[in-house]
């Protein structure tokens, strides 16, 4: 059974220093990070003489969008942003596909008129001819603004323009023929529309050409129209013109069939894939989880500097516990020999007046909290040596961190017990006027035999509306900071609100929201970026993936008021019990701030 204390002080935490705002679509600077505190040994930490270098994320379903290099356009830079999902993926080819198309269609135009010019077509064929070939290029012209920026694209966006396109281009099936070389122009453009992703809107285009062209055939073939074009077939047979049509259209079919085909084809195949580099990734962060906890695991259980000692009513035995900050002791009490976990400073960390500040702080914060959620305080003092030390209610069991190593992810009632449990310690913390700031799975305990979680460690909280003692530094721990706290802004208690959101979300889909191998870029993430909707990494209800979008919220205003009224959404969200009013809420907030995407 694992043994933690309630306190222990080697969480990961990021002390990053002053930091200014992150401006949109700028990379975060490495220059403004500051040392950090934490256990070296944690791969999530960083080093008090590390200097960082942002990286590219190394995860499918979480990139960074990089930023433009000297002289490349903003346009271009949206473009070439790594994606988050396989959909995004081949949203993002078929925009590039449509440039690549649309380039093609207007030198074709240009190539089609020299030509028409220079041969021997009738005179009233080629004022169609150029009059389909300007208004194709207007259409061609119209969608490439379309297509160049990624934010307004979309398949209903650019209907209008290949309409006008589809029925232009049959200005050139008029004046070479309609049994001329000039339908298999016809055909690259259905082939190109057929690998869009809306499959209603491709249909209909196919099915408008097809009848575009049937009807203009049979116009000729009835003589309501003159059959003009240079491969003229006005005085042919009709069976002949009738196998004519009939083999044009069944090419049209053939083409729309293995384009559609192809497109599905292609999907499944690279949402294959990203399953696959997500279950690389992930086992890849398990692995370094399992490793950072043998680190710390090898680090305690035997004798510490003090060991034997009393330290205020309590005996100290064998070191359980050992941060950057602080050991954690096995205490008794000298008289009724009842347990406690004593913490004590480092002696290195005497010096630090931050350090021993944040110490006492935790010890006056966790004083003020009496709830059976909140790790309880027992006594708070200094050795004969003015070390300060804290001794709190001796914890048996695992944290979450641990939980979800073994299991990788909670099923959903017991996440729902989680949430309802962690809300309450939230709630009495918010009472007291008091911001943990630090909520993570290392700082969530499950307590046994009384199976209760636990809050632990308000090292780096905030007490009241007054200033705090990190003086404008980014503190706590990257992947599960709200942004605004991310930003070196002021906070309140909706951080907490949004860092329990996130444990919810890692431990209901087995992935953080955000998870990078650099400090710059999961703060880059967690500022401007939506995680992946929930229930692509997991069978989720659609409830929760609604629940978690107002959770993670990138502006505390459109949050949960509480961390207790995002519990009592979750209990309803794992049932698929939301109400019509509750969900609309949560809709309204996923259409504007779409899951998988950057805020800009």
């Amino acid at each position: 059974m694992a043994v933690r204390h309630p306190g222990d002080d080697d969480r990961p935490t990021v002390d990053l220093g002053p930091r200014p705002e992150l401006a949109e679509g700028a990379d975060p600077d490495p220059g403004d990070l500051g040392p950090a505190d934490p256990d070296p040994h944690d791969p999530a930490l960083v080093e008090p003489t590390r200097t960082l270098t942002p990286g590219v994320h190394a995860l499918a379903t979480q990139r960074l969008t990089p930023r433009p290099r000297n002289g490349e356009s903003e346009q271009h830079s949206k473009f070439s942003a790594t994606t988050t999902s396989h959909t995004e993926a081949m949203r993002l080819e078929e925009i590039g596909r449509a440039q690549v198309f649309l380039k093609v269609a207007l030198l074709t135009c240009i190539a089609g008129l020299a030509v028409a010019f220079v041969t021997s077509g009738d005179p009233i064929a080629l004022r169609v001819v150029v009059a389909g070939c300007l208004v194709t290029a207007i259409g061609a012209g119209w969608m490439l603004t379309i297509v160049r920026d990624p934010v307004r694209y979309s398949a209903r966006a650019i209907f209008a323009p290949a309409l006008l396109i589809a029925f232009a281009a049959f200005g050139g099936v008029y004046y070479w023929g309609v049994a001329s070389p000039v339908a298999a122009m016809i055909t690259y453009g259905i082939y190109f529309f057929s690998l869009g992703s809306n499959a209603a809107i491709v249909t209909a285009l196919y099915v408008l050409v097809s009848i575009l062209h049937a009807v203009l055939m049979i116009a000729i073939m009835t003589g309501v129209i003159v059959d003009r074009g240079i491969v003229n077939i006005g005085h042919a047979r009709w069976i002949d013109q009738f196998g004519v049509i009939s083999v044009t259209e069944f090419l049209y079919f053939i083409t729309f069939y293995t384009a559609r085909r192809s497109q599905r084809v292609t999907l499944e195949a690279v949402s294959h894939l990203e399953t696959a580099v997500r279950g690389v990734a992930q086992r890849e962060a398990l692995l370094a989880e399992a490793r950072a906890e043998l680190d710390r695991a090898l680090k305690v259980g035997g004798p510490g500097r003090f060991t034997d000692q009393v330290v205020g009513s309590y005996r100290l035995g064998v070191l359980i516990g050992r941060g950057g900050m602080g050991e954690v002791y096995q205490g008794n009490h000298t008289t009724t020999n009842h347990e406690a976990a004593v913490k004590l400073l480092h002696q290195g960390t005497l010096n630090d007046t931050t350090q021993v500040q944040r110490f006492i702080r935790e010890a006056q914060t966790v004083s003020k909290l009496d709830a059976p959620n909140v790790v309880r305080v027992l006594e708070v003092g200094t050795t004969g040596g003015e070390v300060p030390f804290l001794a709190m209610e001796r914890l048996r069991g695992y944290d979450l961190a641990n939980q979800l190593r073994r299991q990788r992810r909670l099923q959903l009632p017991l996440a729902a017990t989680l949430a309802t449990q962690v809300a309450t310690g939230l709630e009495a913390a918010r009472i007291a006027g008091i911001v943990h700031r630090d909520l993570k799975p290392h700082n969530v305990f499950f307590a046994q035999p009384a199976e209760v979680w636990k809050i632990l460690d308000f090292g780096v909280s905030k007490i009241g509306g007054t200033g705090t003692l990190t003086k404008g530094h980014v503190v706590g721990t990257p992947a599960y900071m709200a942004p605004e706290q991310a930003k070196g802004e002021d906070v309140d208690h909706r951080a907490d609100v949004y860092s329990l959101a996130a444990i919810l979300y890692r431990a209901v889909t087995g992935h953080p929201a955000f998870a990078s191998k650099d400090v710059p870029t999961t703060l880059y993430d967690v500022v401007f970026r939506v995680p992946t909707q929930p229930s692509i990494h997991a069978p989720l209800p659609g409830d929760v993936d609604r629940v978690l979008a107002i959770g993670l919220a990138k502006q505390p205003a459109d949050r949960f008021a509480t961390a207790l009224e995002l519990a009592e959404w979750f209990a309803l969200a794992v049932i698929d019990q939301l109400s019509p009013e509750q969900r609309h809420r949560a809709d309204e907030l996923a259409t504007k701030h779409p899951w998988g995407t950057r805020q800009l």
